[in-house]
């Protein structure tokens, strides 16, 4: 089924009407969580802990064995904001913590662990210009995917303040296009890249060569797991080792400053331990 072409103009409308309306009927269902704060080498982390209700209501899928269940083939009618050029659909994260979560996922089904390609940033371009905030990619579930069909994700600006990212506070001022350097505060590995002005042309490519580039830097496999961060003005790349630490799964999100805990005990493990160390030790290792 074919939905609706979505444009850079009418995103940001059609994800509140879609939003309002999944909400009324239940198709949307937020994951209640309490909200806290940890302070770490200058960045404010957000770390949210799951509410009782949400440990104990959250539906999980019954065991089959059949193929494994695929919630994008074809995506619940009722989430979609509409199809983006060339190949993807743009639709709301039903069980969402972040509010107005969009995912950006492939009509036919591509793997999780596979390279992300020029129509993937193209069609990632289309929703930056109609909504200014941060962009993620799990590779693989070591890094975090809870889905084996190929989405990008887009959330609003999570700050604090202006910022995309809680992350942003500790990154260099940013390198220009086609340079790529580490942040000396991130105890982790990783590579950044400056994307230029977005107002430049094909900001899709610029980010797949920007990918790519990380990608070379870094000496990763066809399928090596790792984490990518964008927005507008940068690319962040994270390989990955292990998808967990203190039993807190990691993804893109916790790279950008924002975890999610299942209960305050594993809130107070992180605050002690610290969010950077917990970051460290599911980071890929330095060759």
């Amino acid at each position: 089924m074919s939905a609706a072409p979505l444009t850079p103009e009418d995103l940001w409308s059609r994800t509140l009407a879609v939003t309002g309306h999944a909400l009324e009927t239940g198709a949307l269902q937020p994951i209640t969580t309490e909200a806290r704060t940890v302070v770490d080498g200058g960045a404010t982390f957000q770390v949210r802990v799951l509410g009782r209700v949400a440990l104990k209501e959250r539906p999980r899928p019954a065991p089959s064995r059949a193929a494994p269940f695929n919630p994008f083939a074809p995506p619940e009618p009722a989430l979609v904001l509409g199809d983006v050029a060339p190949a993807h659909v743009c639709l709301l994260n039903k069980f969402n913590v972040v509010e107005h979560h969009l995912l950006l996922v492939t009509r036919d089904f591509e793997s999780q662990d596979a390279l992300l390609t020029a129509g993937d940033f193209d069609a990632l371009a289309t929703c930056l210009e109609g909504l200014d905030g941060l962009a993620f990619y799990n590779a693989g579930e070591i890094a975090g995917a809870s889905q084996r069909h190929k989405h990008l994700q887009l959330v609003p600006p999570l700050g604090p303040q202006v910022l995309r990212a809680p992350v942003e506070a500790l990154l260099p001022a940013l390198p220009g296009p086609g340079r790529v350097v580490a942040a000396g505060t991130l105890p982790f590995l990783h590579l950044l890249v400056g994307l230029g002005p977005w107002e430049a042309p094909a900001p899709g490519a610029r980010m797949l060569a920007a990918y790519r580039l990380l990608r070379e830097a870094l000496g990763l496999g066809a399928t090596s797991p790792y984490n990518l961060l964008v927005t507008r003005d940068w690319m962040l790349l994270v390989p990955r080792s292990r998808a967990e630490h203190l039993g807190v799964n990691v993804n893109a999100l916790g790279f950008a400053g924002s975890l999610l805990v299942r209960t305050p005990e594993q809130f107070s493990a992180v605050a002690a331990l610290g969010p950077l160390e917990l970051l460290r030790q599911v980071a890929g290792l330095a060759p």
